[in-house]
């Protein structure tokens, strides 16, 4: 081939390199990611803490039976208001009745021998000292071995009547716990409220529950004055709360109403419920903590299902982005990796070599992103405030999350039509 032809040939194969490598930038910087924006401007934000609950009277009284035996007599049902010492119901008596009479009767029989053993006692002691008055007075007239005997009998006569004291007490005693539980064949409203609970009917036999609180609960009083929600709050949220944050309380009875709350106590102790994977034993750690509602319906039963969103801090007119703006991406941690990496092997920890930093993607002039790590404080329903990292009126990504996950810096970006943001709100 002739130098010409060479040359030719050089340029031409330099031509298409140079098409080449064009096309590739072209296609690779020029074919811009669809993405959500959205500036950077102050708004005001609310952080709160949302869990799940029943709504609960703050007072009620589980009303048990502490006798067995028949409901002979029921003088309430389910949802009337009752009274402090109003009568609920009774349960047959005759038992305990026959209870009392039988041990009035031992109390009368024990008196009787109390009385007789007096008499004894204070016989055999006249005798004695009638005895001894006269051994003073003519030694030979009486025996000492009569004087022993004499005072042998008043010994005996003396712990004689102590017993039958004592089985005069033991007597009143078993009376007493007679006439007792012939009391508690009466049950009585032990506080002001109403029924919200009757599991029993006339007719139907009550039993004490000495295995089982629930086989001997009779019926339950509510105050009903004074509600509150009882919700599970993760362990990881429960140290946000103290007493006295302010709720909104939303009951699925009451659908289209939101009401008024704060919370009155935080439990101390945990309720825990654990679950077992063949991989892992993972323990979900909650912590109970109670929302008084201010504003309660009159309508609301026990039991009912309910939501509390309660508020732990707000700022106002603070610096913000969307919640979905905020990624992670992982950075070198220091200038150390190397000798961090020698000392612990060819296993370094993720943790010592790299560290995740949190930020956003922010659009330049150029329509190009560039990531730049961002200090978030509370968040909000949809947005995080922004403590340091921004200005105001910059314009960041903020969305979608799978758009999100392929950015990088220089990545060209273009904002999505709005019609695409409805068909994407709809998927």
């Amino acid at each position: 081939m002739t130098r010409r032809g060479k040359l030719i040939a050089a340029v031409a194969v330099t031509t298409i390199l140079v098409g080449v490598i064009v096309l590739a930038a072209f296609k690779r910087g020029d074919k811009a990611v669809e993405v959500r924006l959205e500036k950077v401007q102050k708004r005001d934000l609310t952080a709160y803490v949302t869990a799940s609950g029943q709504v609960q009277p703050h007072t009620k009284v589980d009303v048990a039976s502490d006798v067995s035996g028949r409901i002979v007599k029921l003088s309430v049902k389910e949802g009337d208001m009752v009274t402090k010492g109003q009568f609920l119901l009774q349960i047959d008596p005759s038992t305990y009745q026959a209870d009392v009479q039988r041990e009035a009767a031992a109390v009368a029989s024990a008196k009787a021998d109390l009385a007789r053993a007096k008499a004894n006692l204070d016989q055999s002691s006249n005798a004695y000292r009638r005895s001894a008055e006269i051994v003073k007075t003519n030694a030979a007239l009486i025996s000492a071995e009569q004087v022993e005997e004499l005072k042998t009998t008043v010994d005996v006569n003396t712990a004689l009547f102590e017993a039958a004291q004592h089985q005069v007490d033991q007597n009143n005693a078993a009376l007493q716990n007679s006439n007792s539980l012939l009391a508690k064949t009466t049950i009585q409203a032990p506080m002001n409220g109403r029924i919200t609970r009757l599991n029993v009917q006339q007719g139907e036999t009550a039993v004490p529950g000495t295995f089982s609180k629930d086989q001997a609960l009779l019926l339950t009083i509510s105050d009903m004055s004074v509600l509150e929600t009882k919700v599970k709050v993760d362990e990881t949220d429960v140290a946000r709360l103290h007493v006295g944050d302010t709720a909104q309380v939303l009951i699925d009875a009451f659908p289209d109403t939101t009401f008024r709350g704060k919370v009155t106590e935080i439990a101390h102790s945990s309720v825990s419920a654990g679950t077992t994977t063949t991989a892992s034993s993972d323990q979900a750690v909650d912590y109970e903590v109670r929302v008084q509602l201010l504003n309660p319906p009159i309508d609301t039963r026990p039991d009912f299902s309910a939501t509390a969103k309660i508020v732990w801090d707000s700022r106002k007119a603070v610096l913000s982005i969307p919640i979905i703006a905020l990624t992670v991406r992982e950075h070198e941690a220091n200038e150390n990796r190397d000798s961090a990496a020698v000392v612990l092997g060819k296993k370094a920890t993720k943790d010592i070599a790299q560290k995740d930093v949190e930020g956003v993607f922010v659009v330049g002039k150029d329509n190009r992103v560039s990531f730049r790590p961002v200090k978030v404080g509370i968040p909000g329903e949809e947005y995080f405030e922004v403590l340091s990292g921004l200005q105001e009126g910059e314009t960041v990504v903020a969305g979608s999350y799978q758009a999100i996950r392929t950015l990088h810096d220089s990545t060209a970006v273009k904002e999505v039509k709005k019609d695409d943001k409805k068909k994407e709100a709809k998927a």
